[in-house]
């Protein structure tokens, strides 16, 4: 549906927001058009598009890319990508990709929610940084950041060219109109928003507030299955694609580019979410969390956190991932004469996590919904005390429903380095170590 409107010197407000539609299917080769015959047929770039259109090819990896690899979407256009005014420099804000400017440390460490603003507050404005390796010019390595808004986005888009975006609501609804179509997400669902892709965030409900993984590496895929089969996990016919949706407007607006870092910001004269079809594998897409298919022991013992993986970045390491993206949904643990929360560990790689909804079962208080925790490489965590102990008492026999919960897990390969934001902000809970300090000795050398 094609909004227009006149050329004023302040850009008309979006037209009211319809119910979006989607195309089914992790990674398919799609195609979609707003106007009946808008997408050429039998080749990309005709010396004439239908309706007066260009045609601009989106690019997500190498040319030369093996074919199961390649991600591009043709898209056509009522302007091209290249009309806007020269980029300056912005304001970063509390986003950075700088992860050497605070010493890192081997410490537990947790943080409650972000607060909400008092401030008008758009998307990009909100961002702030946790932690982070890598950087954007090696393509390789993450950033974790956290969004607090209470402002749509009218009259300024946004573009990462560092990196693609796996954006998890914690509070309110997110619209996001993009180049290739609409999505709307809740809470309990992810957006995926592919490095390069120009686009708005709206707030239907006044409020939002969530998590983000900017990926700098290799895009985010499905994790084999292995044993497990030909089902399970997260299905691909649930990822969710939007259908090609372009707006006509004119007026003055802001392009913010995130490139190598930095913010950037350019004029443009028109909403560049302007494209009447498209065709491609390079695109934006959501998934329900309520939809993924949990694995589990029906035995004994607690299963690594690897059956719970929704997505992965593949690092140059074979069976070793630069990014998991794993959530811990309800489920039913049956396991007998086992401990049946997360054991106690220490882990070469780096945990980041949040909850986006309910309580997680390995904490007891302190852990709630916008709140997240960093347990990096080699350092110790498990359960609190109070969760131990009822734990060593439960009866096994019978099955345990987790339920009314959401927590999720950013694990890396690498350290993370915290922010220093992360390491200063009134939210850092800089008693989270007593939670252990609980546990009692229960060694008894004349019982077995």
């Amino acid at each position: 549906m094609a909004v227009t409107t006149s050329r004023s010197e302040r850009p008309a407000a979006p037209a009211a927001a319809t119910a979006p539609r989607y195309l089914t299917g992790f990674n398919n080769e799609f195609a979609t058009e707003a106007l009946p015959g808008a997408l050429p047929v039998g080749r990309n770039s005709p010396q004439r598009c239908p309706y007066g259109l260009y045609a601009e090819q989106l690019s997500g990896t190498a040319f030369t890319a093996l074919r199961g690899a390649n991600r591009r979407t043709w898209m056509y256009r009522i302007r091209p990508g290249a009309i806007h005014e020269p980029f300056r420099r912005g304001d970063n804000g509390r986003m950075t990709n700088d992860f050497g400017a605070a010493v890192a440390t081997p410490n537990q460490l947790r943080w409650g929610p972000l607060p909400i603003p008092s401030q008008p507050t758009d998307f990009v404005d909100g961002w702030v940084t946790m932690a982070g390796h890598g950087a954007p010019d090696a393509m390789a390595g993450c950033a974790i950041h956290l969004y607090a808004a209470n402002r749509s986005m009218t009259d300024r888009f946004f573009v990462d060219a560092d990196g693609e975006l796996l954006i998890v609501p914690q509070l309110g609804r997110l619209r996001a109109v993009t180049e290739l179509g609409v999505l709307e997400v809740e809470p309990q669902e992810i957006l995926v928003l592919p490095r390069g892709l120009r686009f708005r965030v709206e707030v239907p409900d006044g409020r939002a507030r969530g998590y983000m993984c900017e990926n700098f590496g290799a895009y985010l895929r499905l994790p084999d299955l292995g044993p497990i089969g030909s089902n399970g996990l997260a299905n691909p016919r649930d990822f969710q694609y939007p259908v090609a949706h372009y707006e006509e407007r004119a007026g003055r607006f802001e392009l913010v580019n995130k490139f190598l870092g930095n913010l950037w910001v350019a004029e443009i004269g028109h909403s560049p979410c302007d494209v009447v079809a498209w065709h491609g594998n390079f695109a934006p897409y959501k998934y329900d969390l309520r939809r993924f298919n949990v694995i589990g022991s029906i035995s004994y013992d607690h299963p690594d956190p690897s059956i719970f993986l929704v997505l992965q970045s593949q690092s140059d390491t074979p069976a070793v991932d630069m990014i998991d993206f794993v959530i811990f949904p309800p489920r039913i643990l049956a396991m007998q004469d086992t401990f049946r929360p997360p054991w106690f560990h220490r882990n070469v790689a780096s945990e980041f996590m949040g909850l986006v909804h309910g309580a997680y079962d390995a904490k007891a208080e302190g852990f709630v919904p916008g709140g997240a925790s960093l347990h990096n490489c080699m350092t110790a965590h498990g359960p609190d005390a109070a969760t131990f102990e009822q734990a060593t008492r439960a009866d096994t026999s019978k099955p345990h429903y987790i339920e009314d919960t959401m927590a999720f897990m950013f694990e890396t390969r690498l350290p993370l380095r915290p922010t220093r934001y992360a390491l200063e902000a009134a939210e850092l809970q800089r008693d989270y170590y007593t939670c252990w300090q609980g546990l009692a000795k229960h060694f008894d050398p004349r019982k077995p």
